[in-house]
């Protein structure tokens, strides 16, 4: 016969009726409070996962740029008699730029950065 663990039971007791009603409220609160650092890094953790590659450029930038990714490529090419190889987007310091790399007649490749909102070179 498998042995019993003695069990005192305070019947009609209200102390017994309250520690009965504070052990899940414990419990629950306890929980809670673990679960709040979790709870609190799920926007955070979907706010990170669904942010932008910094390669591509978020159309929201893309409006509101003075100069769009075409222009800069066609402005640097007729600037430098180079052809445009390939194009990034970047954020620098909450600015976008865009980054061009290029090829001349000759072989020679470089980079260079235009600033969206002025089309500034760098």
């Amino acid at each position: 016969m498998p042995e019993r663990t003695p069990t005192v039971e305070i019947r009609g007791s209200r102390e017994a009726d309250a520690l009965r009603l504070r052990t899940p409220m414990k419990t629950r609160a306890a929980l809670l409070i673990l679960w709040l650092p979790v709870v609190a890094w799920l926007p955070a953790a979907h706010a990170g996962a669904a942010a932008p590659d910094s390669r591509a450029a978020p159309a929201a930038t893309m409006t509101t740029s003075a100069v769009s990714m075409d222009q800069a490529v066609k402005m640097v090419e007729r600037r430098f008699h180079a052809r445009v190889v390939k194009a990034e987007t970047e954020r620098d310091n909450g600015r976008t730029v865009y980054v061009l790399r290029l090829l001349s007649d000759s072989g020679k490749v470089w980079t260079v950065r235009v600033d969206a909102r002025d089309g500034v070179v760098q």
